[in-house]
């Protein structure tokens, strides 16, 4: 019976195949979103490919803007197998209305744009109605 070594990558190769970069994940290493790594002979830091899942893990949710804590929680409640999923679901509608929250607050900025944009002439005269209100001190 021969006993399986566990195979360990750099930091570079967990970037890599996390979809994040190196120093993110010392990052998230620091503020203990995850566990410290492994580290080999000569100091390197060495990720598992647990430690790979959990980083896709983090970025999936990151890319979907939750914040670091709500992604700590849904780690804690990722690897909880007794879990209600009521608590997850919560996290995702609460993100979702804060989706809706910078969607109409950048809706509004690009209305204002165009509203300013189309009031420019855009030629070779100086007025420019887009310059004098960035330079409003009253809206």
């Amino acid at each position: 019976m021969s006993a399986r070594r566990a195979t360990f990558m750099t930091i570079g190769e967990a970037a890599s195949r996390s979809g994040m970069p190196p120093k993110t994940i010392r990052f998230y290493e620091q503020i203990g979103l995850i566990g410290p790594a492994a580290r080999l002979a000569n100091r390197y830091r060495a990720y598992s490919e647990n430690d790979v899942h959990t980083l896709r893990f983090i970025q999936r949710t990151r890319s979907l803007g939750f914040p670091l804590e709500d992604v700590r929680t849904l780690l804690s409640l990722y690897r909880d197998r007794r879990r209600a999923s009521r608590e997850v679901k919560r996290l995702a509608v609460r993100q979702i209305a804060e989706v809706d929250r910078r969607i109409a607050e950048l809706r509004e900025i690009r209305d204002v744009l165009a509203d300013l944009a189309e009031r420019c002439h855009g030629d070779d005269r100086p007025e420019c109605p887009i310059l004098d209100q960035f330079a409003a001190t009253t809206q």
